[in-house]
């Protein structure tokens, strides 16, 4: 059985035996119902015939690649996949459902909100998942955020691509050493930088925000 209905199963009979009264007991109105943890959404929904997360994901994708959407119901599309993607179920499953590279091309689109929301999805889903982080150093999309972050010429941009290189590097040490390596050199911090300590990829970071851009007005 799928983990989200065994859930679901589960929920529903912990929730029926609790509201089971005793022949004996007087019914108390006011009593507390019990509280806990409701059933998984995703199950509800495979339940009831509606699309699963992983199927909402992929709509959400084919949507911002369509050439037939104007940007406004785009840039909806990819509000709907950075909040699923908040799931880490839902962002470890990105790879096995082939969005990571059609997400990272999108860095380059010609369009800055695009560009912007790219850059928010791809930080949401590597914050505290090293799964996901793995998986962006692997599809090499460090160079583009890098240089998002340094030369987009639109602020809202540089700023967002800043947030996915700092969820990134945090307590990944491969990915801070990598972002060091390709750091200008006048930018790179001296000695040893520990991904574990917060209080220095926060100076690391807040270099690459101070970092003023060639391309900017």
């Amino acid at each position: 059985m799928d983990a989200g209905m065994n859930q679901l199963l589960k929920w529903s009979i912990e929730n029926s035996d609790s509201t089971r009264e005793d022949s004996t007991a007087s019914h108390d109105p006011k009593a507390e119902r019990p509280s806990g943890r409701g059933p998984n959404q995703e199950a509800i929904n495979s339940l009831m015939g509606g699309p699963s997360d992983a199927e909402l994901m992929k709509q959400s994708m084919a949507a911002i690649q369509s050439p037939d959407l104007p940007l406004d119901q785009k840039l909806i599309a990819f509000d709907n996949l950075e909040q699923l993607i908040e799931i880490v179920d839902n962002a470890n499953n990105m790879q096995s459902l082939g969005l990571w590279a059609p997400l990272v091309e999108e860095l380059g689109n010609e369009e800055p909100e695009m560009r912007k929301m790219a850059a928010w999805c791809l930080g949401t889903a590597v914050q505290n998942n090293v799964k996901a982080q793995e998986t962006l150093l692997a599809v090499d999309a460090m160079s583009k955020l890098v240089t998002l972050a340094l030369k987009d010429p639109n602020d809202p941009v540089r700023r967002k691509a800043t947030y996915a290189l700092s969820s990134e590097v945090r307590n990944y040490p491969p990915a801070l050493n990598q972002l060091v390596q390709k750091l200008p050199e006048k930018l790179r911090p001296n000695g040893t930088i520990d991904a574990g300590d917060m209080e220095q990829v926060d100076k690391v970071m807040d270099v690459i925000k101070q970092a003023k851009s060639e391309a900017s007005p």
